[in-house]
């Protein structure tokens, strides 16, 4: 791999930068911006990362229409708040039929439109914006977005003709049908978006990842899904690749990078890759922002912990056990490491003398430890696959009994493909499973948002009010829902890494549950650099940025929180037990 500059590459007219949440999508995005701006090109940097703070790291008070930036000739910034957009997007579509439809049909809309499917509806709405403006188009030379819409956002662009059909062809209550409803006045644009997209001549698609397992492999869906559509013109960033190792911690955390590439999905062997250096500081100012690509600079910006006593794993386990929760869900966002912090937690309950059953959508080959019965623990692997096709066969073959062909059918096929979707599938199998919960313990990873439960209780009244799709909500889960409102009974422990886009996912995803009336009283500060001790200068450096989130962690949770050190180890068997002492 060749370190990533974009001078020494050929790139269009338009980039789309896209990756994981946290693997750096907006530092490279705008580096890469002030870059070009740097050698006289100009430059239109677009974001609607909800997770953006693009004014602290430009220094600069942003809007949604573009603002010059002071002491960067030729750059101009875009702020989009697709959170706000979301919100107006929703109001638009719902607001003519207020006073006209039952109550509990307005909140069956309401929900259909809360989910992340519609806030990358309505952030693309406003990207469509900027890529059919040819005026844009003359005055710059780069257009770049910070965070590219999902294969499953630009399928569902594709298929206007059922746009206005969903109040009346809503028979599955499945995940996030509905929220094209209003845009129909935008087909032209959206079409025009669509080719611009695919036209290799004019956009680049910028895949960001991390030298890690996971994020890898979400790269790979990414370019799968993306080039299915036509859109072939990608490249691949790999951030954060430690350079020089000098001590055990950093000979390690590099090892670990490189048997991660080594494995590297065969999708993305094919496409031309780029690598930038684990940098030790937060890209903040346009000083970090021109030396992110070549710089690498300590800060000395020391911030010290509010809580000098970090509570560890066991400290959550103890209350979890001397509270008789009965449910325990581990969740987050993927790669944070919800699996070993729910096989820690059940392992930690059994020790304590409960009978104990864990529930993973993991392969149960990760779960070998449990087959020991001196632990007292049994096991479920669910495979969200199959579950997924069991769930999607049974909604299709109702949307064609009730008479649905043509467009309108591959509009539910697509709806069937979203995130919301998966979710309430492998819930359904995870509700079977809790209800074991009167015998024992269930510990289960993965858990679903506070708008998948939302969904599924409007949905099962609005199914009431018109009775349509009888069968499709299965008992266990009529059952699950006030249970996992029972704070006495269930307990969420939220899951996140001490850096900024997996504190800000975590606590949208503590609103999410909050809506639900759920309430995640557990967080997690997973592989912590400064439980460490490592004197790796970059490593050490780094640890040392934590210590704001971490902060931030605590005044979040009211100081409910346990921070677990980064180690190399696979977390399994003894490793695990070494984990909760």
């Amino acid at each position: 791999m060749e370190k990533f500059n974009p001078k020494d590459i050929k790139l269009t007219k338009y980039l789309f930068f896209t990756g994981k949440g946290g693997v750096g999508k907006t530092s490279t995005a705008c580096a890469t911006a002030v870059n070009f701006a740097d050698s006289g090109k100009k430059v239109l940097l677009v974001s609607t990362d909800p997770a953006s703070n693009l004014q602290d790291v430009f220094e600069t008070e942003l809007s949604s229409h573009g603002t010059p930036i002071k002491g960067i000739s030729n750059l101009v910034v875009a702020n989009l708040d697709p959170i706000k957009s979301a919100e107006e997007y929703r109001e638009s579509v719902i607001a003519p039929y207020r006073g006209k439809m039952p109550d509990v049909v307005i909140k069956n809309m309401e929900e259909q439109l809360s989910g992340s499917c519609t806030i990358e509806i309505a952030a693309f709405n406003e990207f469509s914006n900027f890529l059919a403006n040819k005026e844009l188009s003359k005055k710059y030379d780069y257009i770049i977005f910070d965070t590219a819409p999902t294969g499953h956002t630009l399928r569902f662009l594709q298929l206007p003709s059922a746009w206005s059909n969903f109040i009346g062809q809503s028979t599955h209550g499945a995940s996030c049908l509905g929220q094209l409803s209003g845009l129909d006045s935008r087909k032209e644009v959206y079409k025009d978006a669509m080719e611009t997209l695919s036209d290799k001549t004019k956009t680049t698609l910028v895949l960001i990842t991390k030298p890690n397992t996971t994020p890898l492999i979400e790269a790979e869906r990414a370019s799968h899904e993306l080039s299915e559509l036509g859109i072939n013109n990608q490249i691949l960033i790999v951030n954060g690749i430690l350079e020089n190792a000098d001590d055990k911690i950093s000979t390690e955390f590099k090892s670990k990078q490189i048997e991660a590439l080594n494995n590297v999905p065969t999708t993305l062997k094919k496409l031309p890759t780029y690598y930038l250096p684990l940098r030790a500081y937060n890209i903040m100012g346009i000083d970090n922002m021109r030396g992110m690509l070549d710089n690498d600079k300590i800060e000395d910006k020391k911030i010290s912990l509010k809580n000098s006593k970090l509570k560890d794993l066991k400290a959550v386990i103890n209350d979890l056990h001397s509270s008789h929760k009965r449910v325990i869900f581990t969740m987050g966002k993927g790669g944070v490491g919800k699996t070993t912090i729910a096989s820690a937690i059940a392992l930690g309950l059994s020790e304590k003398g409960n009978k104990v059953h864990l529930a993973t959508t993991d392969p149960a080959s990760h779960l070998k430890f449990v087959v020991d019965s001196s632990l007292n623990i049994t096991f479920s692997s669910i495979d969200e696959k199959k579950e997924l096709k069991k769930y999607q066969d049974e909604v299709i073959s109702q949307a064609k009994a009730n008479g649905m062909t043509g467009d309108d059918l591959a509009y539910i096929e697509e709806d069937l493909r979203s995130p919301c979707t998966q979710e309430i599938a492998v819930f359904r199998a995870f509700a079977e499973i809790v209800e074991k919960a009167k015998d024992e313990i269930v510990v289960i990873d993965t858990a679903p948002t506070g708008h998948t439960l939302l969904l599924l209780d409007s949905t099962q009244s609005y199914h009431k009010e018109v009775l349509r799709t009888k069968g499709i909500m299965p008992e266990s889960v009529k059952n699950l829902l006030p249970r996992l409102m029972n704070a006495n009974e269930t307990e969420v422990v939220i899951i996140t890494l001490a850096e900024t886009t997996p504190v800000y996912e975590a606590m949208r995803l503590a609103e999410d549950l909050a809506r639900a009336n759920i309430k995640a009283k557990w967080w997690i500060v997973n592989n912590s650099m400064l439980k460490t001790n490592t004197n790796n200068r970059i490593l050490k450096a780094k640890a040392s940025t934590e210590a704001e989130w971490i902060n931030k962690v605590d005044e979040i949770s009211n100081g409910n929180f346990a921070v677990v050190p980064w180690t190399s180890k696979e977390i399994k068997g003894q490793a695990l037990k070494d984990l909760i002492k």
